[in-house]
Formats: C-alpha cells, sequence, structure tokens
C-alpha cells in the first residue's frame, strides 16, 4: 500500500479534482436529475482503472529494471535535478551503483534514483 500511494497519490489528487467538477456541474438546476449518478460513477470507474491501469505499468517495469540491474545491465533514469544538457543518468553496477529497495543509491551522486523513473539503456 505505501508503494501504491508513493507512486498513485497524484493522479488520485487528479482524479478527485475531476470528480469535484463533475458533482459540482451534475448537481446544477439545469442538469437532469440523473446526471449526478451517472457522472460520479462515470468519473470514478473512469480514473480508477487508469490508475490500476498506471500502477500495474509501473510496477512491472520497475520488477524489470531491477532485474536488468541486478544482471548487471545498464539503465538510465531521467534526472529532473539538473537541466543542463544531459537530463538523463546511465546507472549500472560497474559504475558504483547500489540498488536499496526501489532506489538506486551511490556514493558519488549527492542524490538517489526511484527505479519508476528507470528504463533500460539500450545502446545503438
Amino acid at each position: 500500500m505505501p508503494l501504491f500511494l508513493e507512486l498513485e497519490l497524484p493522479y488520485i489528487v487528479i482524479g478527485m479534482f475531476f470528480l469535484g467538477v463533475s458533482i459540482f456541474v451534475t448537481t446544477r438546476s439545469f442538469m437532469p436529475k440523473v446526471a449526478f449518478k451517472r457522472g460520479a460513477i462515470s468519473v470514478i470507474v473512469l480514473f480508477s482503472v487508469m490508475i490500476m491501469i498506471h500502477y500495474e505499468v509501473t510496477t512491472s517495469r520497475m520488477e524489470g529494471v531491477k532485474e536488468i540491474f541486478n544482471n548487471n545491465g545498464k539503465i538510465i533514469c531521467e534526472n529532473k535535478m539538473h537541466r543542463t544538457i544531459s537530463q538523463s543518468i546511465i546507472i549500472s553496477k560497474k559504475l558504483g551503483w547500489e540498488l536499496k529497495g526501489d532506489l538506486f543509491v551511490s556514493k558519488n551522486v549527492s542524490r538517489d534514483f526511484h527505479t519508476s523513473r528507470c528504463i533500460e539503456y539500450v545502446e545503438n
């Protein structure tokens, strides 16, 4: 459950915002009486399905990234902290990186990288 909230909390908040907008619009006097029920149910079902699919895709990618890293492969992670020429960082065991839970950590780099923001690095 903590991983679910860590990954999906922003999307849950967005879904709640749209649910609020839907409730506000469907409770206006010019809307049919059944609009509230249909609107609320539709928004709840739509966002629930989208969040569950996103969670499944993200966690399966995370497991794949961990497996590749543990098999001495290279991983590329998004680096949002430094918006310079290189916005990504390459991670591998050979470069001194370790996997602790869902985080890649290194003694040479000041910040950690979450496995949810990484993919396999494929060289051309």
